[in-house]
């Protein structure tokens, strides 16, 4: 009796074996649903980033349009295209004709290029869109005059307050009949 106790026993030590482990199936399964998973946050982290890129692109524009600015204020003119956008950090870079005691460092640290690593387009002598200047960045696909281009002048219409104010408003009642 006791080879038989024995022999059953270890059966159904056997049995409970086989079945503790996972079948290859539901590993596949869960390795499939990990996966999906993944997909779908990664989808979204991806998106975000590329948000957050162009959020970053916009406050850098907002940056050199204060610095170009302030250079305004102290030349009475924005740099011409030969200064470009480095005289607003690098000294060297001011017109030779320019009063060089007037310069100070209007960046605190140099911005040559956007978050995609192309150079900002700067147009300072004849602007083609803005009253002042022209200042772009490419974008993500970092060629110019495509949808994704990121500009100055349509960051300045945004942000003007007179543009918006009373557009809330009613309009004025009428003094006719």
């Amino acid at each position: 009796m006791n080879a038989s106790y024995a022999f059953r026993r270890s059966n159904g030590r056997a049995r409970l074996a086989r079945r503790s482990g996972f079948t290859l199936i539901e590993v596949l399964i869960v390795i499939a649903i990990i996966l999906a998973l993944g997909a779908i946050v990664g989808v979204a982290v991806f998106q975000r980033r590329d948000t957050a890129d162009i959020d970053m692109t916009k406050i850098q524009l907002k940056q050199i349009g204060d610095a170009l600015d302030l250079f305004y204020l102290d030349f009475r003119r924005y740099p011409n295209d030969d200064e470009g956008l480095a005289v607003l950090w690098d000294k060297e870079q001011l017109d030779p004709d320019a009063d060089e005691t007037k310069w100070q460092q209007y960046m605190k640290e140099p911005l040559p290029r956007d978050v995609w690593n192309n150079e900002w387009g700067y147009r300072g002598e004849e602007p083609e869109h803005g009253d002042k200047y022209d200042l772009w960045s490419n974008g993500p696909d970092g060629e110019a005059d495509t949808e994704d281009d990121i500009t100055a002048w349509d960051q300045s219409s945004e942000d003007d307050l007179g543009d918006d104010l009373g557009s809330d408003l009613p309009a004025p009642p009428s003094d006719g009949p």
